[in-house]
């Protein structure tokens, strides 16, 4: 496996150097919309650790993590109104990972509703702000 990059966007993000919609920090974890949205509400929840994936990731740092998960996952059925939600993870490329930094996707979920494809097009920044805000009422 690559080692940790600390130039990825997350670690940038995590400093401060690239602005993000945040919806939730604590010591170990942010939250923060995806910039690219498969639906409505879609949201990372990426820990301050440093780590490539799960598969490299300081196994103390994943109780925080998890229940960061778990917190904003609920927060999201609640502020979207959602039926359901999805939780995804994914470990170095071949499975999906783009974004090398140790990341869950929670996506609120509404029944019938496919998701979009992750197509590289950025969402209204404004968008993202009042979804942000949403999440931040739920919570």
């Amino acid at each position: 496996m690559s080692a940790y990059d600390i130039n990825n966007i997350f670690a940038k993000i995590l400093r401060g150097e690239i602005p993000s919609h945040r919806v939730y920090e604590d010591d170990a974890t942010i939250a923060f919309m995806d910039v690219m949205p498969q639906a409505e509400g879609h949201m990372l929840v990426v820990p301050k650790a440093p780590s490539r994936n799960l598969l490299d990731a300081d196994t103390a740092s994943l109780p925080a993590l998890i229940t960061a998960v778990q917190k904003i996952a609920v927060a999201a059925k609640d502020a979207f109104d959602a039926d359901g939600v999805t939780i995804m993870q994914f470990n170095e490329a071949p499975a999906g990972q783009s974004v090398f930094h140790l990341h869950f996707h929670v996506i609120p979920r509404r029944d019938g509703v496919p998701l979009k494809p992750h197509s590289g097009t950025m969402e209204d920044g404004a968008v993202l702000a009042a979804n942000a805000e949403k999440v931040r009422q739920a919570l």
